[in-house]
């Protein structure tokens, strides 16, 4: 029994060192190349902790080991360091993309013998096709285009047996295709390099879109070898004539001239054919200019189909210029081509452009906003995402990272899984749903109000288009500000439609957005929580009436349930609070905006309202920076339904 119990203690223990063990040799090796190799500051790993913790660095279950590397777009210089990264012997993906990296790959990258995927695409790699490359023999998924490898495609890549994607364009490779004939290939692209010759029978399956930008291959997907001239032809000139005696005539015969001018323009005529033929083919072979990348699959998503990489990656300067650019302490890892593979759904259109929820391949979920008439230069637009990068708050969603080029421009944000206010109020109010009670409408107000202040007095940052849809909810209903700071973007200005219903009045004649106009449209908010009415709704009556003048026509008839939202009706002991919040927002939609009070006053005034339960974390100081984020939803029992609806 006692060794039983002995034998089970040290079971226990070794289970317990593996799950809490560190990839100490692994550990060592990604800090070797990290200090040899120069980076940008985004990228900083804190050695007092577990590389598996480190941004970009994914360990197995046991956190034995390092199972994944994935470092796009961190602004590493230089060679790859030889004895570092080829120490992961258990690395089954490593991606370097968009980097400037240089030099030749290590020759220890041989020693990576389980390594699945590899990504070293848009780099400086310059030498012959890798030899240690072609030992990997575990890899499906090779990716070395957009660098500067020279030299011939060795017939050694056959060794990748379970290859099944293979990108080598825009490179400098020579000489003839090698018969690539891994069994499950579905995708190949060796385009813009400098080979020549016939394509052979096993790549001629693949598009001519894989070969294009090599103007001497030839067969396959693009025109037959030498089609005029299969053979060569005998020589036109006249044999020297025989011997003849000096006494006769030096001058050719008249057949001599004929025959000599016969050939003469039969050589020209064919020279001239040739000389068609070839432009016209090479007109035809040369490849259309690449737009910039665009936003992911946006045709495709909406035909239920997927795009190529072709489709979406292209090679040219500009996108080597314009790469998705992260804000420092951000929690992703991944490049502009993870993007644009992502599988994408559109969330909704919007004033300022198109909402995009993308899936990326290793499940990270994001947001894409597909910006439009963006007309701010790119010095412009990057000092202000450099603006909004920076502000954090538990009530604001952060901006990750953004992508400019002069077709596209794309913002990341979190996703936010519990939706925007604008569903959750206004969405099927019809039988079988839920209705949102008082509690949590004051926590998304107060919430919401914290958001806006710490975007003025923190940030000094205007949002320019508070409304419902841009209220994004956390799972106990704590709301979030989206879409902050965005109008710089479009001039200074923001034409009235984008915020209609929730636009102050001055805002209709200048067009310009302050502060104060902020202040109106979150108090247009407030009457919105409170009526459950949107601002531009036909049921407010009259045509062309907005919300607050709705309210004020109501108000000043008599305090009626009219005002309140039926589905408030049903819980006692609230009515106080109502009318307290509706002042509240009456006195932010102000016509004089000298007479509306500022963000930091109406946090002030809503969280002294008096509230019925005292430890719903609702009333903490607007100092606290955990305030509202307690997650503690007060029970719906805790309001009762009366009797009677008291006006």
């Amino acid at each position: 029994m006692a060794v039983s119990f002995v034998l089970f203690l040290v079971s226990v223990l070794i289970l317990g060192g593996r799950v809490d063990s560190e990839p100490v040799q692994d550990k060592q090796a990604l800090l070797a190349f990290i200090r040899q190799t120069p980076h940008a500051n985004r990228l900083q790993w804190n050695e007092s902790v577990s590389a598996c913790d480190w941004m970009g660095v994914q360990c197995d279950g046991n956190r034995s080991f390092v199972f994944t590397l994935r470092l796009p777009g961190v602004g590493l210089v230089g060679p790859i360091p030889p004895n570092t990264l080829g120490q992961l012997g258990q690395l089954r993906v490593l991606s370097l993309r968009s980097n400037r990296l240089s030099g030749q790959i290590p020759a220890d990258f041989s020693n990576m013998t389980l390594l699945r995927s590899l990504y070293l695409q848009d780099n400086k790699f310059t030498g012959e096709f890798p030899d240690s490359v072609t030992r990997l023999t575990r890899l499906n998924r090779l990716d070395l285009s957009s660098n500067n490898f020279s030299g011939s495609i060795p017939f050694a890549v056959n060794n990748l047996t379970h290859l099944t994607r293979l990108f080598l364009a825009n490179n400098k490779f020579s000489g003839n295709l090698p018969s690539i004939n891994p069994g499950d290939l579905v995708d190949f692209n060796v385009s813009n390099n400098n080979l020549n010759g016939l394509i052979p029978d096993t790549l001629a399956k693949f598009p001519a879109s894989a070969f294009t930008g090599n103007l001497d291959l030839c067969g396959g997907p693009l025109p037959p070898c030498n089609p005029f001239f299969p053979s060569p032809a005998p020589s036109p000139i006249l044999p020297s004539p025989p011997a003849i005696p000096q006494k006769k005539s030096k001058k050719l015969s008249t057949a001599a001239v004929i025959a000599i001018a016969v050939a003469s323009a039969i050589v020209a005529f064919l020279l001239l054919l040739c000389l068609i033929l070839c432009l016209r083919r090479q007109k035809r072979l040369q490849p259309k200019p690449e737009k910039p990348p665009v936003m992911p699959r946006t045709v495709a998503a909406e035909a239920g189909t997927s795009s190529s990489k072709d489709d979406i990656i292209g090679g040219s300067a500009e996108a080597e210029r314009n790469r998705l650019v992260f804000f420092e302490g951000g929690i992703y890892s991944f490049d502009l081509e993870d993007l644009l593979r992502a599988s994408a759904e559109v969330l909704g259109k919007g004033s300022v452009g198109t909402s995009y929820k993308a899936v990326l391949e290793e499940g990270t979920t994001v947001v894409v906003k597909r910006l439009k008439d963006v007309v701010v230069s790119k010095k412009e637009f990057e000092m202000q995402m450099e603006v909004l990068g920076k502000i954090k708050h538990e009530n604001v969603v952060p901006l990750r990272a953004y992508y400019y080029s002069k077709d596209e421009k794309l913002l990341v944000y979190d996703f936010m899984r519990d939706g925007s206010l604008s569903a959750l109020l206004h969405g099927s109010r019809g039988s079988g749903r839920t209705p949102l009670d008082w509690d949590n409408r004051m926590r998304i107000a107060l919430s919401a109000a914290r958001g806006l202040a710490h975007l003025h007095i923190a940030g000094k940052v205007i949002h320019g288009n508070i409304k419902s849809s841009n209220i994004l909810l956390k799972p106990e209903h704590d709301a979030c500000i989206s879409d902050f700071g965005l109008n710089p973007l479009f001039g200074n200005t923001m034409p009235p439609s984008r915020v209609a219903g929730y636009r102050a009045p001055e805002v209709l004649e200048t067009r310009k957005v302050t502060f104060k106009s902020d202040v109106y449209s979150f108090g247009v908010l407030l009457l919105e929580l409170l009526t459950g009415k949107a601002p531009n709704q036909a049921s407010l009556g009259e045509e062309g009436i907005d919300l607050p003048r709705w309210v004020q026509s109501v108000v000043r008839e008599e305090w009626t349930a009219e005002v309140f939202d039926v589905e408030l009706m049903g819980y006692n002991n609230i009515e106080e609070e109502m009318v307290q919040l509706l002042q509240i927002g009456m006195s932010c939609v102000s016509t004089v905006p000298d007479q509306r009070p500022n963000m930091a006053e109406v946090v002030r005034m809503i969280e002294e309202i008096n509230r019925g339960d005292t430890d719903d974390g609702l009333r903490q100081s607007s100092d606290d920076p955990s305030k509202g984020s307690d997650g503690h939803t007060p029970p719906t029992g805790s309001r009762t339904p009366p009797r009677s609806v008291t006006p």
